[in-house]
């Protein structure tokens, strides 16, 4: 039985199978019906022809999945309005829906099109929100997760996430020849996947530098473990530790100037931190154990890590300018690879639970701890950056996959892959470069 963490990964082991396409559906395993009742109507398309992507269906995704909407079925409309002055209020209080989103897409000039939505409160009748958007066909996809984040903090006062992005590891094995490991980056539902970086050896541990630009990994190069910086925007790439042993997770400090690492260059794995500009080391950790996978809090304060100084991993606190180490973890002898919510208020976990290794959250006030998930072999967990979803990996039937988990656990899904083995899941934090509303 293969058991991937974080934990293993700090020794350099790392063990993978089968191969990973784009092709993509997405599997709802635990959905509620409890949130706030929303009408999205399909959006009118007046343009000669309909672009591969369909806004209002990727906005009625992305708002199911979120756990906090119940988006109401289609086939209960009892009118389909796409302008202001077709929209009577009427017929979606006999539906009890509190929201309605209405919207078109016209072509504004050759290979140029122009998204306008709009949103009501049907009970007050009156529109919240609304916006228009110039855009080629390649940036449909991303207005329609922008549209969905506009209509997500209206009604619930938090912002939304589902323009950001995931970071995550593949393992390609052709017919003929060597394997082909790919960090990749695509859309927050798996969709629009790019390769960042391509390597014969196993690569690991993305970790998103604050401002979104840039990923920090561990790559098995020359048979060793190294951790190297790509530049997302220029494709600049920067070797940052390969010392004499482990160099392995990094994680970036939340004002980017600093990274901790797992080093073992003193013979002992321990955590260091790095300043970025001058590349200066400094070791927080001065203990026997294996400390590894490092975490920042939001205010940057303190490092949570996991050590197996009692001997068995569990998770750990400190100043993240040293000191002594708080246990956080007690239930179970197996709690590694944590890390923050954006509030500072709860971390996430992998977990062993009933002979599983198990996705869970701990609030930080009262140390209660809740396991989400029910899979054997769930690993790497990482917070949306509004704190309200955990993605991260599992095994299907042998094969890894990326799943994801509301922060509650009353909302589970699946992202299948045609085929392949995917690890590794990181998510960004906000994109500040996405912008395009008129």
């Amino acid at each position: 039985m293969r058991l991937v963490t974080g934990w293993i990964a700090a020794a350099g082991m790392l063990l993978w199978s089968f191969a990973a396409h784009a092709v993509l559906t997405i599997e709802i395993t635990r959905g509620v019906d409890t949130g706030a009742p929303i009408a999205i109507v399909p959006f009118s398309w007046e343009v000669p022809a309909k672009p591969e992507q369909n806004v209002s269906d990727v906005v009625e995704a992305d708002l199911a999945r979120s756990g906090r909407f119940a988006v109401l079925p289609r086939k209960d409309f009892i009118s389909t309005p796409h302008e202001d002055k077709d929209v009577v209020f009427k017929d979606w209080r006999i539906l009890k829906s509190e929201a309605l989103v209405i919207g078109s897409v016209r072509l504004a000039a050759p290979g140029k099109y122009q998204v306008q939505f709009r949103l009501y409160d049907v009970f007050k009748q009156t529109q919240i929100a609304g916006f228009r958007y110039t855009v080629g066909a390649d940036l449909l996809r991303s207005v329609a997760h922008q549209i969905s984040d506009i209509i997500y903090q209206k009604i619930t006062g938090e912002p939304g996430a589902f323009s950001t992005r995931i970071a995550y590891v593949t393992r390609e094995e052709p017919p003929r020849g060597s394997p082909v490991y790919k960090l990749q980056v695509a859309d927050s539902d798996g969709f629009n996947p790019q390769t960042v970086v391509r390597s014969a050896e196993p690569l690991m541990s993305p970790a998103w530098s604050p401002d979104g630009i840039r990923l920090a990994y561990v790559s098995f190069e020359d048979k060793r473990s190294k951790v190297y910086v790509q530049n997302l925007t220029d494709g600049r790439r920067e070797l940052l530790a390969e010392f004499t042993g482990i160099n392995s997770a990094p994680a970036w400090s939340p004002d980017g100037q600093r990274l901790a690492l797992t080093l073992s260059r003193d013979g002992n794995a321990e955590i260091y931190i790095m300043r970025m500009d001058t590349r200066a080391l400094t070791r927080l950790t001065f203990d026997a154990a294996i400390d590894t996978e490092a975490s920042w809090s939001p205010d940057g304060r303190d490092i949570i890590f996991t050590s197996d100084r009692a001997g068995s991993p569990q998770i750990y606190r400190m100043n993240a300018s040293g000191g002594s180490a708080e246990r956080l973890t007690f239930d179970g002898d197996y709690n590694a690879r944590a890390s923050y919510a954006a509030d500072g208020k709860s971390i996430t976990f992998v977990s062993r639970n009933q002979g599983g290794y198990r996705i869970a959250v701990m609030r930080l006030d009262n140390k209660t701890q809740q396991v989400l998930t029910d899979t054997s072999l769930d690993e790497s967990p990482s917070f949306a950056p509004n704190g309200r979803m955990i993605i991260y990996a599992t095994e299907v039937r042998g094969r890894g996959v990326l799943a994801s988990v509301s922060a509650d656990g009353r909302v589970r899904q699946l992202f299948k892959f045609e085929e392949g083995d995917i690890r590794e899941p990181a998510w960004s934090p906000y994109n500040r470069e996405l912008q395009y509303k008129e």
